[in-house]
């Protein structure tokens, strides 16, 4: 079943049992998910979006409402906060797990022998095929550090 089809049935299922903070943050989702669709056919892909992108989106909206959640902290709204990372748990169901750091670590290192990169001006090469492989599994702000480490030695 690919994610699409799942989070419509769930949002479906949310509505059967009446859980209105699932079903709020599901219908947002959805939501996100058809303005890229719309994007994406005006410029030309009458498919809309892939898996890919709708990975890309989910793992936006998680990071968007983890911000918001560390600032609602340090602001003193912890009911607002504990609403955002509600929300995160919902979001992460469709993700894929996310990938530790030696896991990480040993996919950076497979994409540096796959591309040949050996100086930090090939980072964007590597960059490209970490994210055609592990979309949605890895922090990419993070895998630039490990990466420019990696490439410096």
């Amino acid at each position: 079943m690919d994610l699409r089809t799942r989070i419509s049935t769930d949002l479906k299922q949310a509505m059967k049992d009446k859980a209105v903070d699932r079903l709020s943050t599901l219908r947002l989702v959805n939501a996100a998910i058809k303005d890229k669709d719309i994007d994406a056919r005006a410029e030309g892909n009458d498919d809309g979006v892939g898996d890919s992108e709708v990975l890309a989106i989910l793992g936006k909206m998680a990071k968007q409402r983890l911000e918001s959640a560390r600032a609602y902290e340090e602001g003193g709204r912890l009911d607002l906060a504990e609403r955002e990372r509600e929300e995160i748990l919902v979001i992460e169901e469709f993700l894929p797990r996310q990938l530790d750091a030696d896991e990480t670590k040993a996919a950076v290192d497979s994409a540096v022998k796959e591309t040949g990169a050996t100086t930090i001006r090939d980072m964007g090469k590597v960059m490209g095929v970490l994210k055609a492989k592990y979309t949605g599994q890895m922090d990419f702000g993070s895998v630039g550090a490990v990466l420019k480490d990696r490439l410096s030695n």
